[in-house]
């Protein structure tokens, strides 16, 4: 369907903010430009089977003027962002950035080179190198260090080194303490609900221009090759560890519940380089991800940056993390780190002063304004997260989903509440006429809730749904926040051209692979169908040959409870299995082979059967 014109309540908000925001500050700019050294010659990159997993020419429409279609503040940044290439930060320290989400970092060692956070997907990750290698030689990779568990920063480290490069001991690989685990189960037990939403959040299904996908802020959208993973060689456990890495000095932070539950910084003495992992960045970050997460903690956030401030503070002379670009000259670095570190303060402590005088997460959410000193500084703005979502991202770490009020403690669930608010105002068409008029108004936000209750009505009522589709868009071309504006405008698509289902399902077999047997258990628990397995009682002994371990598993009550145990004869059924066996077994391979079975296996085709597998095509702007 045919996208609609800016409106002029939009138009004007956008000339206010060219005009009230400090774009003559280009020092960003300059910033992003700094250390060029070249880029792919073919913006394409390919998996083994010629399927383009990232192409950064996409975002080449980026460039001059922001059109009355984009915020001009996340216009400024999706222009930063889309630059592409190699980097010399200072020398014998270069960065990729453009080829992925993230940024992936190289440290020149006595021998070799020092990879930080290899990007997504093995094929991104591997032309990172590549590109690397063709301006500073064919040096050896002699280790890898993990910043954070979060997929963009382990994800391509096997498009460059293998498995038996870390076991020989040829390759490090150096991550924070509780890595691996916060690593493999982040996106297994919601894994489904998240993925979804993740499209919607990094607008997977959006075309890419003016009036569709422009980034994601934190960088412009993530790449579709084969994630992978290896396991660490080395944990960092302690703030003021260090460790030589082929001749290079390195000393540790632990920043652990901050933008990862596990996340550590570093500093290298050697370039006088500070390494913030994901933790001071360009940008206000999420507290809470839109994708869905846990919230995190902007209190021991704010924390780790004055720690890092004093540990690093009168030394450093270049800082860098995991996106965006580095900032150099030690009071910049300071100025940066203070203003990061203010921010996630200030956050934190306005809203539990607002909390305790009563005041509700939304309430706080439009109640907050940043001081003067903090707003004036580009990488305070809500292009990842957002003040609004992130106030009431605290709000809820503290407080939970209710605000206290009794009228809101039951509430009916949105299909059966827009039906009475519907009915209340007067039917559909009624309904449809206000809207109407709020979004002539340019109340886009009054529009949007109304309609919301229209189609949650009536999924099929077409003028419903259009009106909504266009008050999305408008929502969107408004907005400063690149994952709002990507919300917004899938939320519009789905509307007019159906559910788009999960488009970035990302395939990553060796990632499941690392999950523990207590984690494998978690996620079948999670997935059995309480009613169906109500009045079941099945009992299963597990052993996995390969780590020399057994389990014993019941289901009682619709519950799935394991314990580690040794097998008793008395079970209705035994397996025998490696885990990699396990595993294909949880993702419902009955059939092959590999298997030791004593017993009843009809007991396992039970539990198989009240398994819910899960639907990553759920509607979100439909009931």
């Amino acid at each position: 369907m045919q996208q609609r014109e800016p409106e002029a309540s939009i138009r004007e908000a956008q000339a206010q903010a060219l005009a009230s925001l400090p774009f003559d500050d280009v020092d960003d700019f300059a910033a992003a430009e700094r250390g060029y050294l070249g880029t792919l010659d073919d913006p394409k990159i390919r998996n083994a089977e010629g399927d383009v997993v990232w192409d950064a020419s996409t975002y080449d429409f980026i460039q001059g003027d922001a059109p009355d279609t984009v915020h001009p503040s996340l216009w400024r940044q999706s222009t930063l962002v889309a630059k592409h290439g190699l980097f010399e930060v200072v020398e014998g320290l270069y960065q990729v950035r453009g080829l992925d989400l993230s940024v992936m970092s190289f440290i020149e060692g006595d021998t070799g080179v020092v990879i930080v956070d290899p990007l997504i997907s093995k094929e991104t990750g591997a032309a990172a190198l590549e590109l690397y290698r063709r301006h500073r030689g064919d040096r050896p990779v002699t280790a890898v260090i993990f910043t954070h568990s979060h997929i963009d920063h382990f994800g391509g480290v096997l498009g460059f080194v293998s498995e038996d490069d870390v076991t020989s001991g040829r390759v490090q690989i150096l991550a924070p303490e509780g890595f691996l685990e916060h690593s493999v189960a982040e996106n297994v037990y919601a894994g489904v609900a998240m993925g979804r939403r993740a499209g919607y959040m990094f607008g997977a299904a959006l075309a890419r221009g003016p009036r569709g996908a422009v980034g994601a802020g934190l960088g412009q959208t993530t790449s579709t090759g084969e994630a992978t993973i290896l396991t660490p060689s080395l944990d960092v456990t302690t703030t003021g560890e260090k460790h030589t890495i082929d001749g290079v000095e390195f000393e540790f932070q632990m920043a652990p519940g901050t933008e990862a539950p596990s996340e550590m910084h570093f500093y290298i003495p050697r370039y006088r380089a500070l390494c913030m992992a994901e933790n001071a960045t360009h940008t206000l970050h999420n507290l809470l991800t839109l994708r869905g997460a846990v919230v995190r903690d902007p209190h021991v956030w704010s924390q780790y940056l004055t720690e890092a401030i004093e540990r690093f503070g009168g030394e450093a002379e270049v800082v860098f993390a995991s996106h965006h670009w580095p900032t150099w000259g030690n009071a910049e670095i300071n100025r940066f780190l203070r203003i990061q570190r203010d921010l996630y303060g200030y956050l934190h402590d306005q809203t539990l002063r607002l909390l305790n005088q009563g005041y509700n997460g939304a309430e706080i959410a439009e109640m907050i304004q940043l001081p003067p000193a903090l707003e004036a500084s580009w990488s305070t703005h809500g292009y990842y997260g957002s003040v609004s979502h992130d106030v009431k991202a605290i709000y809820q770490r503290y407080m939970g989903w209710f605000d206290g009020n009794p009228a809101r403690l039951w509430p009916h669930p949105p299909k059966p509440l827009a039906e009475r608010y519907v009915a209340a105002i007067g039917g559909l068409d009624r309904v449809v006429e206000i809207a109407q008029e709020a979004f002539d108004g340019g109340d886009f936000r009054w529009a949007a809730t109304l309609l919301d209750h229209a189609v949650f009505t009536d999924a099929d009522h077409a003028a419903a749904r259009a009106l909504y589709a266009d008050t999305l868009e408008q929502l969107a071309y408004g907005a400063e926040n690149g994952t709002w504006r990507n919300f917004y405008l899938s939320g519009a698509t789905e509307l007019r051209e159906g559910n788009f289902g999960t488009p970035t399902a990302t395939n990553a077999p060796l990632i499941v692979a690392q999950l523990t047997p207590e984690q494998l258990f978690d996620a079948v628990a999670i997935r059995v169908d309480g009613p169906k397995a109500w009045d079941l009682s099945l009992a299963i002994d597990v052993t996995v040959s390969d780590l020399g371990r057994s389990f014993h598993l019941s289901l009682d009550n619709g519950v799935l409870i394991y314990v580690e145990r040794e097998p008793d004869a008395s079970t209705p059924l035994g397996l025998t299995l490696t885990k990699l066996r396990l595993i294909r077994l949880a993702g419902g391979d009955t059939e092959s082979e590999g298997i030791e079975v004593r017993g009843d296996i009809g007991v396992l085709e039970q539990l198989l059967g009240v398994l819910d597998q899960g639907d990553p095509a759920f509607e979100i702007v439909l009931p």
